[in-house]
């Protein structure tokens, strides 16, 4: 017998937990750089970032196809297969003794990643559009920011009892919850009359399609730059609060409490988005975190140091975290909006268009930390200063539209 769909209580979490697969598998890597480091590259320690970003570029690619599987072989199929693969793939990341065989490992664990991503996004908009898609994103995120709060601290832990292996450890056993529960609860959102054929044409065809939509193609553009900012500072925070300011004992509490913070931006968004739109408070937050940019930077050429800058730093960081819970939920829905005939097919190019473009911008930045965050300051007030223009472009495009 099909299970019978859940309530929106229930369906939110399971959602939230399905997305926070990523944030799990990214944050409680981050007290562990230090490990790999010593451990697979004592001689050039910022090479344990790829760690962060090889998994983050293996989500892109499979982000690129997991939406088509899903609109060829239904929602759950593909997300249970990704998971497995994950799982597998952890394990096999658990027993690396290179470092290259690790970040083998934690590529194509991002490619199991991007079945719950991508598709967990194809399953919302299958049951809600525009505004209301909006309104449930920013209710999964509110959900989903509670994981980076904890992943750290979680991380740490296990590498204190058992070494920095557990970690992967309880990927195995997170992603395992998580599928058991979308196989027992969620019955099948895609019908099989609505199923697409899969064919490598098609991505391309809507790959055109979205880059001739104006709005769906500066969308992903400002996605993309979102999403690099995030990156960026989330490979190179650990080794901020290590070598920047001697924190790195502490650096999983500063973590878990920016992020807990932050949170509340998922729930604000909530709030405002039915009265304001989706573009506005994007655009606001971009020319927010332009000015907040320009404030660190500055201080940093001003020789700012010591406490005064560690507190700058904190809040910098915690208006980036809470950047993302109001930019990135707005922009897929602004992008998924024009292409509900193709939900599945767009959520993967959109995603995986975005994401590989956001790993080329993160990785020469965190890459070029040099003992202070000077360059990754100046990169994200570029990145932030970017986003904005292409989303005042946004709306000459959607009045153009409308016209």
């Amino acid at each position: 017998m099909s299970p019978r769909h859940p309530g929106q209580v229930e369906f939110i979490a399971l959602m939230a937990m399905l997305f926070s697969t990523i944030a799990f598998s990214i944050d409680a890597m981050l007290p562990a750089l230090p490990e790999f480091a010593a451990a697979f590259s004592p001689e050039a320690p910022n090479r344990a970032q790829l760690v962060v970003t090889s998994f983050v570029l293996g989500m892109g690619l499979g982000t690129l196809f997991t939406g088509p599987l899903s609109d060829r072989f239904g929602r759950k199929p593909v997300i249970l297969t990704g998971t497995g693969l994950y799982m597998i793939s952890a394990l096999i990341a658990a027993r690396a003794e290179t470092l290259e065989a690790l970040l083998a490992a934690r590529f194509v664990q991002g490619l199991g990643a991007a079945g719950p991503r991508v598709v967990a996004l194809a399953i919302i908009r299958d049951l809600y559009a525009g505004r209301g898609m909006a309104r449930i994103m920013s209710f999964v995120m509110i959900v989903f920011t509670t994981v980076p709060a904890i992943a750290p601290s979680l991380g740490a832990g296990l590498i204190a009892l058992a070494g920095w292996q557990s970690i992967f450890w309880a990927f195995v056993l997170f992603s395992a919850i998580g599928s058991a529960w979308l196989w027992l609860r969620l019955p099948e959102t895609l019908a099989v009359e609505d199923r697409r054929p899969f064919r490598i044409a098609a991505i391309w065809e809507a790959l055109q399609e979205m880059i001739q939509h104006p709005v769906v193609r500066l969308s992903i553009a400002v996605q993309a730059l979102s999403f690099g900012m995030l990156f960026a500072i989330i490979s190179t925070v650990q080794p901020i609060y290590e070598i920047t300011f001697d924190r790195a004992h502490s650096f999983h509490l500063w973590f878990g409490a920016v992020a807990i913070v932050s949170a509340s931006s998922s729930l604000i968004n909530a709030a405002l988005v039915m009265r304001l739109g989706m573009r506005r408070l994007v655009s606001g937050m971009l020319l927010a975190q332009v000015a907040i940019s320009a404030a660190m930077l500055a201080a940093l050429v001003g020789g700012l140091s010591g406490t005064p800058l560690f507190a700058l730093f904190v809040f910098w960081q915690l208006s980036l975290f809470f950047q993302a819970g109001m930019t990135i939920g707005n922009l897929n829905a602004i992008a998924m909006e024009p292409m509900g005939h193709i939900a599945g097919l767009a959520a993967s190019v959109i995603g995986g268009v975005a994401t590989i473009a956001a790993v080329a911008i993160a990785v020469p930045i965190g890459l070029t930390f040099d003992g202070t965050p000077l360059s990754l300051a100046f990169g994200i007030f570029a990145l932030a200063s970017l986003a904005f223009l292409l989303m005042r472009a946004m709306g000459r495009a959607e009045a153009r539209l409308l016209a």
